[in-house]
């Protein structure tokens, strides 16, 4: 089976929510204030036999906004220049809608009406992701506007660890340190915790929804 085409849609799962993984790097953690630098975003798919995997990604490099203030301390830890000219970054507006109609025809695919973002402190990516969306008037979000699925609640539920490395050695997935800090690596390693936590939690119940009911 191509992993890629021939899967079977998600709509049902989680109530018409398509889950999509989200990380982001910015230049602090105020998200009115400070610069969203990075975005992945990773739309999670359904096999024949109920297990979820990742799709494909998107992402892109982002030129800070006007005025965007940018903590020294964040960049060193993401290891970003922001204003290196082999870094290929585009306008805010212009990542923002690639991601958003990947997602969309993921959506459309799925047979979902919304998508939820999922993420390792999950609210964080949110709200600067949401700050972006106001900044750019952007009017067609796919993301619902306040609801998340968070890796940190389900770690420590399956795995009694929050720490994102330590959920991933619990999980016994590889993780390289040297890699994380990125938006691209840590979204891979986001998605690939949930789907490792869901699947086993279908495995262990023989779990099937039981429909889209409100």
């Amino acid at each position: 089976m191509d992993k890629f085409n021939d899967f079977i849609p998600m709509g049902q799962r989680f109530r018409g929510f398509l889950p999509v993984v989200v990380d982001l790097e910015t230049g602090g953690f105020n998200h009115q204030t400070d610069a969203l630098l990075q975005i992945a975003a990773i739309p999670l798919l359904k096999d024949e036999k109920g297990q979820l995997y990742q799709g494909e990604m998107s992402t892109d490099h982002i030129v800070p906004f006007e005025g965007a203030n940018m903590e020294p301390e964040s960049l060193a830890i993401c290891g970003i220049d922001p204003y290196h000219p082999l870094r290929l970054a585009i306008d805010e507006k212009d990542a923002l809608n690639k991601v958003f109609k990947h997602v969309r025809t993921a959506m459309k695919q799925n047979d979902c009406n919304r998508a939820i973002l999922v993420g390792h402190n999950a609210h964080f990516d949110l709200n600067f992701l949401n700050a972006a969306i106001e900044r750019t008037s952007i009017k067609r979000n796919p993301f619902h506007p306040f609801s998340v699925m968070d890796t940190v609640t389900l770690a420590g539920m399956a795995y009694g660890q929050t720490v994102l490395a330590r959920a991933i050695e619990a999980a016994k997935i590889k993780w390289d340190e040297d890699e994380a800090h990125s938006a691209i690596y840590d979204a891979e390693k986001t998605a690939e915790l949930f789907c490792t936590i869901l699947n086993r939690w279908n495995n262990l119940n023989n779990f099937a929804p039981a429909g889209n009911n409100d």
